[in-house]
């Protein structure tokens, strides 16, 4: 007997394995081949991409800016974003203005803010002309243009551009919280501080645990940002996985190779993710949740 559901998934599914898991395959085999996205010829190599991109320097090098990218980025955007989310479900005037004005950078487009953000941290950019306006004439520095400083640039802009997205997040998690179990807080004398520590922050957990998928899917998958503004330069000093594939895909004509690059990208964002699911399973099952 066909399942009565069927009908009603069956275009979501055709779409997703035709088209979704029809690229990955695809993908898949054209990482075993020496090709240049052109030549009607391709030659096969069988696994000889992936060995060459376990000893890529600049593969592991992209590896390591990921890491920190997201160790930085996501602690960042969490800290800003649930105690924004705290300070509006206080008593705020003008609430909703401020909230519009940390989710504003959410819906700009990095094409649009990227000349923006290379214009003011330039050597004669407006970062370095008010530094030296304030006395602090000292600190001005090419900041794109040096590896030590380059990357805590772009770091600096995703946190800027998507801390109100975790901000709208923590926003409505807070908002299931039952407002009973909060004023019997408030009634035995807990401080704010002690509230949301104790309280708050436990019950938005599934929040941040979701947040901390994303953030591993999508530093994995960091493109436009320091593309834009940096071509993950200088020195490779924010060389990125994607920045990365679209370098040798295209610009390269390494099509095999960057396909290569891709299913390793794949499988690096599962991993990740899963691993964060398994942590967050670990921790309930410990808490006995």
């Amino acid at each position: 007997m066909r399942p009565s559901g069927l009908p009603w998934i069956l275009p979501a599914f055709v779409f997703v394995v035709g088209i979704l898991y029809y690229c990955i395959g695809e993908t898949g085999y054209l990482s075993t081949l020496d090709w240049d996205g052109t030549s009607p010829t391709p030659t096969s190599v069988g696994l000889q991409n992936y060995q060459d991109i376990l000893v890529d320097p600049i593969f592991w090098q992209a590896i390591w800016h990921t890491v920190i990218f997201f160790l930085v980025t996501f602690t960042a955007q969490t800290a800003i974003g649930f105690t924004f989310a705290a300070l509006l479900h206080s008593k705020v005037r003008l609430a909703t203005v401020y909230k519009v004005i940390v989710f504003t950078p959410v819906v700009i487009a990095p094409a649009t803010m990227a000349p923006v953000f290379r214009q003011m941290f330039a050597a004669d950019g407006q970062l370095n002309w008010f530094l030296d306006h304030v006395g602090l004439g000292f600190l001005s520095q090419p900041w794109l243009a040096q590896s030590s400083t380059a990357m805590p640039v772009i770091m600096f802009i995703t946190v800027w551009n998507f801390t109100g997205l975790t901000f709208v997040l923590y926003y409505a998690a807070m908002g299931q919280i039952d407002p009973e179990v909060l004023e019997a807080a408030r009634t035995d004398g807990a401080s704010n501080l002690r509230t949301l520590v104790s309280i708050v922050w436990p019950g938005v957990r599934s929040t941040t645990v979701a947040l901390a998928m994303l953030s591993v899917i999508g530093a994995l998958k960091t493109f436009d940002i320091p593309y834009l503004v940096t071509i993950g330069g200088p020195n490779y000093a924010t060389e990125f996985l994607g920045t990365y594939i679209y370098r040798i895909s295209i610009p390269s004509a390494h099509v095999g190779y960057g396909a290569a690059l891709s299913i390793m990208l794949l499988v690096l964002a599962l991993l990740g993710a899963i691993a964060v699911a398994a942590r967050s399973n670990r921790k309930d099952g410990e808490s006995g949740v």
